[in-house]
């Protein structure tokens, strides 16, 4: 078994439920404010750690109320922090959630996340087979830099680039493995996409960006669509009654890192991502919704009369 890294954001989500997301200019009765540990990269070392995977979290944390409480939960739920540093002078970062209807409108305060460097992402020792993982809520110089000693030792990077901005050619070039919904295929292709475009539509955006690396499409309830050399591979989705869809696309990427470090082929590994995603988008809150290496094995079992359903 590799170790997993992550690089990336550690925030609280301040969540606001309500029957509907406001209008523009508009102001709507909420329902309950709720506080979840989240940020990208959080999520996605919590998922790959409760699956069993040793995993390190690479970022910053400030020096408020939220960076204790963070931190505590971090360990709790068995993601090494030695890489994680306090920063004075600055916040921690903070999510501003709108939930409604299992949909969510989120703005992200960036706090102490924004002041991570090259030279924060120097300490992780990699080796060959370990999987290093970032997104884009982190500044891009030090995803380059991460990405670079990470593939200098034969480890697998892994871009979630999210939330979408540009990134120049320099930095794409160090990704094994791009993983994006159909918004992000979208922003980063030029193309226009909607979540009802077909397989092949998908497809063909993806492969503007597959030259030499695998392209993975999360599209919710229809599952991933990967490209891998140039061949498209859908993995179908899973019906489940989804309740906050916040963790989704990070709870897929932490799952499928964790396979692929203890050695999973991708065709495996992207299943068992689905799943893990299937489970998340059941419960309330992103770092807190991520499953358990057992809950994941109970969703993939086939079902046999009287076992019941899975989760």
């Amino acid at each position: 078994m590799r170790h997993v890294f992550v690089a990336g954001s550690i925030n609280m989500d301040v969540v606001a439920t309500a029957e509907r997301h406001p209008r523009i200019g508009e102001t709507v009765a909420g329902e309950a404010v709720l506080y979840f540990p989240g940020g990208k990269g959080a999520n996605q070392a919590v998922a790959s750690a409760k699956l069993g995977v040793p995993t390190t979290l690479v970022g910053r944390l400030g020096t408020d109320a939220f960076g204790k409480e963070l931190r505590a939960f971090l360990v709790a739920q068995g993601v090494d922090l030695s890489c994680v540093k306090t920063t004075s002078g600055t916040h921690s970062g903070t999510a501003i959630i709108t939930l409604a209807n299992a949909d969510n409108t989120i703005v992200v305060v960036p706090g102490a996340n924004g002041l991570v460097s090259a030279r924060d992402v120097a300490s992780p020792d990699f080796v060959r087979g370990d999987v290093a993982v970032s997104q884009f809520e982190i500044p891009l110089p030090a995803i380059a830099a991460f990405f670079r000693r990470a593939r200098a030792v034969g480890a697998t990077t892994i871009l979630n680039p999210a939330p979408a901005k540009q990134a120049d050619k320099a930095l794409l070039d160090l990704v094994d493995i791009l993983v994006m919904n159909e918004t992000e295929l979208g922003y980063l292709t030029g193309t226009e996409l909607r979540d009802s475009d077909t397989p092949e539509r998908f497809s063909e955006a993806a492969r503007t960006l597959g030259q030499g690396r695998i392209v993975c499409v999360t599209l919710g309830k229809r599952g991933v669509l990967a490209l891998v050399d140039n061949q498209p591979l859908l993995v179908p989705g899973r019906e489940v009654k989804a309740v906050d869809t916040t963790g989704a696309g990070d709870c897929f990427v932490g799952a499928l890192a964790s396979q692929l470090a203890i050695g999973k082929p991708l065709g495996d590994a992207l299943a068992y991502a689905n799943a893990a995603a299937s489970i998340c988008v059941q419960r309330m809150g992103a770092a807190p919704s991520m499953p358990t290496a057992q809950e994941v094995e109970d969703a993939l079992s086939p079902r046999r009369p009287g076992e019941g359903r899975d989760p």
